[in-house]
């Protein structure tokens, strides 16, 4: 699965160390560290508010209206009920999945159904279904799109659709309140080489990912080290964490934080920026849970609380 929802974090935490040069450009009569404050202030509300146009967006985390696990052998698909795979919309009968663990999966279209992949008529054809990677090939149904997704040699699929009931509910996050405190700069410590690692997902399947990875600093007098994974294929870092709010005020597997890689021997984790997991907002995907390194022995009240709008 892929995490590309988070946006823009090097730019926020860049526009951070702009804070007093802008200021004083400002003229402004307040001091340097308030200045600094408001600035950073202003630039978490701004990753709040394109985090927010990303979760309402049409292909956004809240489109998903279908899901399920496809075993070896062939399915039928398509939303008629006659579906061995019935999705909640579209084409009466869509096709015919072929799903094999060494194989793959190959799909056929019906005669009837409309398919695109990537802008181009698809009738027949082997499936990707790498979407940790982003390599999944989306069969494009008009405006909503199917695809299947692999983890070791369980298949799934999944269903989007513009027109989700979950979109018109959406009605924002809660955050508990912005606190510089919270924004921390640790010591970055990289493997010589990306390492293994599997975590466990929200309904217990394995999921691989690659250790970079860790960030070392001190909350409220401990020091922590954090486990610091791929985002992907992408050059983003990915920490799944757990803390004392979890389950509580906060989502109860894990928050993720999203941070660029560093260019030194610093890293900086802003909690102030952690979000929910897609699995809070939609029950049609899996999410990694937060490693056992990663539980974090002090409440962060910093970041995303649990959505009060969840499934």
């Amino acid at each position: 699965m892929r995490w590309r929802e988070a946006c823009g974090l090097a730019m926020l935490l860049g526009l951070v160390a702009c804070g007093d040069r802008r200021a004083a450009a400002d003229g402004a009569d307040a001091s340097p560290r308030a200045q600094s404050a408001t600035h950073y202030r202003e630039a978490v509300q701004r990753g709040r508010a394109q985090r927010l146009a990303t979760l309402r967006a049409p292909s956004g985390w809240l489109s998903y209206t279908g899901s399920g696990r496809l075993h070896s052998g062939a399915h039928s698909v398509g939303s008629a009920a006659d579906n061995d795979v019935q999705l909640p919309a579209g084409p009466a009968h869509l096709g015919v999945l072929q799903v094999d663990p060494q194989e793959g999966v190959h799909f056929q279209a019906a005669a009837a159904a409309t398919v695109q992949v990537n802008g181009q008529p698809f009738a027949d054809g082997r499936l990707e279904t790498d979407a940790a990677h982003g390599t999944e090939t989306r069969l494009m149904l008009g405006a909503q799109e199917f695809y299947v997704v692999r983890t070791g040699n369980l298949f799934g699929w999944r269903f989007r659709d513009p027109q989700a009931p979950a979109r018109a509910r959406f009605r924002g996050i809660d955050y508990f309140p912005i606190d510089p405190q919270w924004r921390v700069v640790a010591d970055w410590h990289p493997v010589p080489a990306p390492q293994a690692m599997v975590l466990l997902t929200s309904i217990g399947t394995p999921q691989p990912l690659a250790l970079v990875g860790s960030a070392d600093f001190v909350l409220q007098g401990r020091r922590y080290r954090l486990q610091v994974l791929r985002d992907g294929a992408g050059q983003r870092l990915f920490l799944p964490f757990s803390d004392r709010t979890s389950g509580r005020e906060s989502y109860g597997g894990a928050r993720y934080l999203f941070v660029p890689a560093p260019q030194g021997d610093r890293i900086v984790l802003d909690f102030n920026l952690a979000q929910n997991p897609p699995c809070a907002f939609t029950p049609h995907v899996v999410c990694p849970l937060a490693p056992v390194g990663n539980r974090l022995d002090v409440a962060v009240t910093a970041g995303e609380k649990n959505y009060v709008g969840a499934h």
